[in-house]
């Protein structure tokens, strides 16, 4: 289900600003911090816990984040909370990218190229820059048609989910409610062109069709989300448990099942103290896009999964140049297929890349995934990086 049913997610977020983000935090006269981040650069941001997913998907949809960090020692106890944080920023990035798209195609339209041509002093195009302030003014007086003109691009797309037979009835509630919220995301500068063509049936008509094509292709590309959240949740607990079996090791030496030792609560609840005490930490990080004037990135994402590397002592000797920055980098599924028998379970992991990596390619989103070692950092970084 989209994310967005709990109003508060009980997360430690550190949140990394933007140039936009920066001046919008100072201007309003809050303070910042440097914050030092799992990778040891150190950023200007504020941190934040307990914190509302609107409220992060507000500052990601006006450019006001770049990165966004959860660090902890364990994560079974707050798998849905970060599961619903990990959509709530792939939804955002959808919204966004779901609105340039519908300007970059409406005004291709024939209505608007007709419009420009007749009036060479209100020209509707890339460039065209009007201020927030005065769309809002614009349109704050135009709720009814704008709840019109809502309707008439939703209904016939909800006619269609409604009738897809292949749609199960979860799908359909899901495609539903996206379909809304992509439509209700829309920029102010979108919805004033929308509503000077309202009245041109003919104009409106080649709008409209151009949006519903969009909310078809955005709708699909929406699944990837619940995808990419159940892989990184499976990457977080597969770094978790190799943390927990290192420090059973250490707490309980000699003992063989490892596996049994820590299915007793009292045991993990042990080991986990003793991590937190310890600070080991496995980190999880988004990096959105590339801010407002980054040209063909608006729309990538990489989430990294960060952890100390298990390599032994032997092996990283081997490694010809410990300094370099990226020593050691291969694909996440050769990842997986390289961990030793009994150092964690890879069915599930495997599976959930394979199931992503299909959806991606049937849904145009490009997806990579690898995995870099960082020997002078003692440091294992898994990469999943997206391009919507």
């Amino acid at each position: 289900m989209p994310a967005e049913k709990k109003f508060i997610l009980n997360l430690p977020l550190k949140v990394i600003l933007t140039e936009e983000g920066t001046s919008h935090f100072i201007s309003n006269k809050k303070k910042l911090l440097r914050i030092r981040l799992a990778d040891n650069l150190e950023e200007y941001g504020i941190s934040l816990n307990p914190f509302s997913p609107q409220s992060i998907q507000n500052m990601i949809m006006v450019d006001y984040i770049s990165k966004i960090e959860i660090s902890m020692s364990e994560f079974v106890s707050v798998r849905q909370e970060v599961m619903d944080l990990a959509k709530v920023v792939v939804y955002s990035i959808l919204y966004k990218q779901f609105d340039r798209q519908v300007f970059a195609d409406v005004i291709k339209c024939d209505c608007v190229r007709k419009h420009n041509r007749t009036n060479p002093s209100e020209l509707i195009d890339e460039r065209t820059k009007i201020d927030d302030k005065q769309l809002r003014s614009m349109i704050s007086k135009k709720e009814i048609i704008i709840r019109q003109a809502k309707k008439e691009i939703l209904d016939p797309v909800w006619k269609s989910i409604m009738e897809n037979k292949e749609y199960s009835l979860e799908e359909r509630n899901i495609y539903l409610l996206m379909t809304e919220k992509f439509l209700n995301r829309l920029s102010l500068m979108n919805w004033y062109i929308i509503l000077k063509f309202f009245k041109d049936k003919e104009g409106f008509s080649q709008i409209n069709i151009a949006i519903r094509h969009l909310l078809q292709i955005y709708m699909e590309k929406s699944r990837v989300a619940e995808y990419i959240s159940i892989l990184l949740m499976e990457l977080a607990l597969n770094a978790e448990n190799n943390n927990l079996k290192k420090e059973a090791k250490v707490l309980y030496n000699g003992v063989e099942d490892l596996d049994a030792l820590l299915f007793d609560p009292e045991v993990r609840s042990k080991i986990i103290a003793e991590l937190k005490r310890k600070h080991e930490l496995v980190s999880l990080s988004w990096k959105l896009g590339g801010g407002s004037t980054a040209i063909g990135k608006q729309g990538r994402l990489q989430i990294m999964v960060l952890n100390k590397s298990d390599e032994n002592q032997e092996a990283k000797a081997n490694i010809e140049d410990k300094m370099a920055a990226d020593t050691n980098k291969r694909s996440l599924i050769d990842f997986y297929r390289e961990i030793p028998d009994g150092q964690g379970s890879t069915d599930l992991g495997l599976y959930y890349l394979s199931y992503l990596d299909d959806a991606c390619k049937k849904l145009n989103v490009k997806f990579e995934s690898i995995v870099n070692q960082f020997a002078n950092q003692d440091l294992t970084v898994i990469n999943l990086i997206f391009n919507f």
